[in-house]
């Protein structure tokens, strides 16, 4: 299927004759062309920008326009961007923002420039967002917004819809009303399409859904998404431990839950940030990436001391040198296709304490069985190669040995770093890569020196 690149190509044409407009110093012109354009577009355009020009852009972004780009940016342009402005900037730049993402700013800022955001708001959107700061982040506290519309059950459909003309708006990507009791507590939920489409006459208790699923206002980010994608919900509500109705979260947050799971997975296979700003300052994103090239460097070091341990070997041995290097590299690969496996695996909810065991089992097997097929291939090319039957079966043997390895460990170290709470897709891939090399070395090279001391 050919991919769709006119909206990057646009997004690009745009950048380009904004850059061409800021540097000829057409500050007027540029302030027009942000003017028409959607708050999506815009902080795509500020995240691709070097940042010389986000500044310029950002001081030429009109007010009204600043709350719904900044709920648009990543985590890793807002927060600098939030902290150049004033609290009472701030306040107002995000008066009409829905609570969960105003709580989620707030989050970020230090606590003295989040005190006066707080009181430079006015009173009614001050206690909404205390209320969302309240619960933890990455919760379903966190996520959820409080603008739901609730329906008693004894009303009939022309109350209701009389009701909702007074009203006049919804909040948005609403398509269900909750109905509740006296203490607020769900009792089901009515689809907007059932009430334009049944008799006025009709109650509320006669079209509702009592079996509607509700979330826990605890439940992690993570479930709350696993939860949307099986059910392919639009909007859930939340509710406490007693079962009343704290707020609802709606589909444009649990893909944005999605997204950034999805993008710190990514980004964690490589050992940085899920929030690296790919135009951000040479030595930031420089000491950044320091950290895990450093520990890098060490299990780098360790794989080598094992070569060291054998250097008798290598020197009586000078095939060795040259045909060392494929144990370790086919374990590395086999491990981290186990690896990849097992870390979504445990993204998606898929792996738990009951199939753990299994799962480690079926792994080793599939190691195994890979090692042994691999082995007898490369036992052929090297003794058609070298024409050495010995040296054939030091390679094959050291080969299913780290494949084996390779397949416990990839299930294994995910499951582990997990129960250590350890990020496992940050730190999964290196420490694989530190036991298929040292496993891998040590196999083809302790084979190799017994087959010379006898």
């Amino acid at each position: 299927m050919p991919v769709d690149n006119s909206e990057n190509d646009h997004t690009g044409h745009s950048l380009d004759q904004l850059n061409q407009a800021i540097s000829s110093g057409m500050f007027v012109h540029v302030r027009n062309m942000l003017q028409k354009m959607a708050a999506s577009d815009i902080a795509l355009i500020l995240e691709s920008s070097p940042p010389s020009a986000r500044q310029v852009l950002w001081q030429l972004i009109d007010q009204e326009q600043i709350g719904d780009i900044l709920d648009e940016l990543s985590e890793e342009l807002k927060d600098p961007l939030i902290r150049s402005m004033s609290p009472e900037r701030v306040a107002k730049a995000t008066a009409s923002m829905d609570t969960d993402d105003l709580a989620y700013i707030l989050r970020s800022l230090p606590d003295a420039v989040y005190k006066q955001v707080l009181q430079s708001m006015t009173e009614q959107n001050r206690q909404r967002v205390e209320q969302a700061l309240s619960y933890p982040d990455e919760t379903a506290g966190s996520l959820m917004n409080t603008d739901t519309v609730t329906l008693r059950p004894d009303v009939n459909i022309d109350v209701v819809l009389r009701y909702l003309r007074q009203r006049g708006n919804l909040p948005d990507t609403t398509d269900t009303l909750y109905v509740v009791d006296k203490q607020d507590k769900v009792l089901g939920g009515v689809r907007l399409a059932d009430l334009l489409t049944c008799a006025p006459s009709t109650t509320i208790r006669n079209i509702m859904d009592p079996d509607i699923q509700s979330i826990p206002v605890s439940m992690s980010d993570s479930e709350v998404a696993q939860k949307f994608e099986r059910n392919d919900w639009i909007s859930a509500p939340v509710v406490d431990s007693d079962g009343k109705l704290l707020g609802r979260i709606t589909i444009d947050d649990v893909v944005d839950v999605i997204r950034e799971d999805a993008e710190h997975s990514m980004m964690g296979m490589a050992g940085m940030d899920d929030d690296e700003d790919t135009f951000g300052p040479v030595l930031k994103s420089t000491l950044r990436r320091s950290l895990w090239l450093t520990i890098n460097l060490f299990a780098a070091l360790l794989a080598s001391s094992v070569s060291n341990m054998f250097e008798g070997t290598i020197e009586q041995f000078a095939t060795i040198a040259i045909l060392m290097t494929i144990v370790p590299s086919m374990g590395g690969v086999a491990g981290n296709q186990t690896l990849a496996l097992v870390i979504r695996g445990i993204a998606l909810g898929h792996i738990g304490q009951s199939n753990a065991r299994w799962l480690i089992g079926k792994e080793l097997s599939i190691g195994f069985l890979n090692g042994l097929m691999w082995s007898i291939l490369v036992f052929i090319a090297v003794l058609l190669w070298k024409d050495d039957m010995a040296l054939a079966g030091l390679i094959g043997s050291a080969m299913l040995i780290n494949m084996t390895v390779a397949g416990l460990a990839g299930a294994s170290i995910p499951l582990i770093l997990k129960r250590l709470k350890i990020d496992p897709a940050l730190a999964g891939g290196m420490v694989l890569t530190t036991v298929t090399d040292v496993v891998g070395l040590f196999a083809f090279l302790g084979l190799a020196t017994l087959y010379l001391m006898h």
